[in-house]
């Protein structure tokens, strides 16, 4: 690699124009370290110069870039070089000619056709996941009728991974929520003197709705994105396909394993996390308003019915059954490039919590009558 050189000052004779003199290796590798220096030269010797590039050997886009711009987007009058390097510059020259589009404004129609193909989108993940729902029951009605094709080492496998591993998060986010969820209650509480209801607060909100909806949007950031990601690479790896060849349902060995340990885990992490977040409300409670531990256990089954704890265990399987089934939907539906990977493990995360905000709702109108204090 020979290192360029530009040499710009007046040429020979009286009245000439100014004389620039090119040589070397004009590419971006050798001219980075000084680009701005020959920027600076190759603009104050401007397109009226006389231009000498014989003794350019290599001349490569950003070279003929800096050249273009110093010429102010024009050829210049006097221009020695050979065709190879005159034919560089011109690529240049065509490119920066080239109008930019315009932007054209928003209109009725481009809203239409973007609302048609975000519902066009929605149908086609409805379908398929329907579709995976239905070669489930197959799979399921298949398994009945022969109890030893049952994974249940993988079942064992998955329900340690989502259930027996989440639970050191799990409690010390429901330790702080159900901390905090007291302290603020007691401010308030306090006030009106009214300290005893910090129990009726504490255990319904936990017990019926914070719990579960707490322990799914932990379990659909944590293990509904590695469920999307493991099914991922596996199709980026080619391992579904060969799974296929061998005559192996994807569903029975992989898809079926991890809806069944969730839909077991959920509901038990439920119960972990809302006893970890009610003792986290007593210590609190305490602290804050001197309610012993005796007087919070035993007025905490007066005052929220055993029907808050059947409803939230229920939502824990509903949403736990949801948060896998969404999670290998997105995991199957993965192409096999590194791009799509990763947006299908962002949509699944996001359409998991989605899905349990909408379905704890429907929870909430269907059961608005069962369990609550008259």
């Amino acid at each position: 690699m020979r290192a360029p050189t530009a040499s710009c000052g007046p040429s020979a004779g009286s009245g000439a124009r100014p004389e620039c003199r090119l040589e070397g290796d004009w590419t971006l590798r050798a001219l980075a370290p000084r680009a701005d220096e020959f920027r600076r030269l190759l603009a104050r010797a401007g397109q009226g110069a006389s231009w000498k590039l014989d003794g350019v050997t290599r001349l490569d886009s950003f070279g003929a870039t800096l050249l273009w711009h110093a010429w102010r987007e024009q050829w210049p009058e006097d221009l020695s070089a050979d065709d190879e390097l005159r034919a560089v510059i011109g690529r240049i020259a065509a490119t920066a000619a080239e109008p930019l589009p315009e932007a054209r404004a928003f209109t009725l129609t481009d809203a239409i056709v973007a609302l048609g193909a975000a519902l066009l989108g929605f149908a086609n993940h409805l379908a398929g996941f329907v579709r995976l729902a239905g070669q489930l029951c197959l799979d399921i009605a298949y398994l009945l009728r022969h109890p030893s094709d049952w994974p249940l080492r993988e079942i064992s496998a998955n329900l340690y991974k989502v259930g027996a591993k989440a639970t050191p998060v799990a409690a010390l986010v429901g330790f702080l929520i159900g901390v905090v969820l007291s302290y603020l209650s007691a401010l308030q509480l306090r006030a009106f003197g009214a300290d005893i209801y910090i129990v009726n607060i504490l255990g319904l909100g936990i017990v019926r709705e914070l719990g579960p909806v707490l322990v799914s949007v932990l379990v659909a950031g944590r293990s509904g994105s590695a469920m999307t990601a493991q099914l991922g690479v596996m199709r980026v790896t080619e391992e579904l396909d060969a799974l296929s060849a061998m005559g192996i349902s994807r569903t029975v060995r992989l898809v079926l394993p991890k809806v069944v340990a969730l839909t077991v885990a959920m509901p038990l992490l439920v119960l972990w996390t809302s006893a970890v977040a009610l003792f986290g409300g007593m210590v609190s409670a305490w602290v804050q308003l001197d309610l012993g531990f005796g007087f919070f256990l035993d007025t905490l089954p007066r005052v929220v019915p055993v029907a808050n704890l059947y409803i939230g265990l229920a939502k824990g399987a509903v949403f736990g059954l949801s948060i896998a089934l969404v999670a290998c939907h997105f995991g199957l539906r993965v192409r096999p490039n590194t791009e799509s990977l990763s947006a299908n493990t962002t949509a699944s995360v996001v359409s998991a919590i989605t899905v349990v905000i909408l379905i704890d709702a429907v929870f909430a109108i269907a059961t608005r009558s069962i369990g609550v204090p008259g």
